[in-house]
């Protein structure tokens, strides 16, 4: 009964994963690219926050890498980053666990924008890019985005009793 309990949490997890990563590689129409949440963000850090010795830093670096793949960038910019952030995320799940929905929100807002600069920084170093401050905004979004995200893997957790 445990093993495939296992296994089911396992499948409902990388599912999730897998259908942010869809949703963070969809073309949107001209500059509304910049306002782009960042789903794959939301999403590890969810899993972080409620089942920390199931999901870590190392399924963040795992999804960078497929991120980056999928968008064709330099391989293991966003898998480095995005450890990095989680990596913060993972070490003070307790209180940020213990904070309020929208104090969480403010949270993962500034971590979104810190990863944004992180990969700018990260291509600046390999490749000739420019910053758009604009991408910023995505943070912004990420902040409003937050408590419902929350909210919908929240129970897509508990209807499939994830533990």
């Amino acid at each position: 009964m445990v093993f495939t309990s296992n296994w089911k949490g396992r499948f409902v997890i990388w599912g999730t994963f897998f259908g942010a990563l869809i949703l963070q590689t969809i073309p949107w129409p001209g500059m509304l690219d910049l306002l782009r949440p960042s789903w794959l963000l939301l999403v590890i850090c969810y899993w972080v926050l409620a089942l920390p010795h199931r999901v870590n830093v190392g399924t963040a670096l795992i999804m960078g890498l497929l991120w980056d793949l999928l968008l064709g960038s330099t391989l293991g910019i966003r898998g480095m980053m995005m450890s990095l952030i989680v990596y913060i995320v993972a070490m003070n799940f307790l209180v940020l666990r213990n904070m309020a929905l929208w104090q969480q929100a403010v949270v993962i807002g500034l971590l979104s924008v810190a990863l944004e600069v992180m990969i700018f920084l990260g291509e600046y170093i390999t490749q000739d890019v420019t910053f758009n401050p604009t991408s910023l905004w995505s943070g912004v979004i990420n902040c409003v985005l937050w408590p419902w995200m929350f909210l919908l893997l929240r129970r897509v957790r508990r209807h499939w009793h994830l533990k």
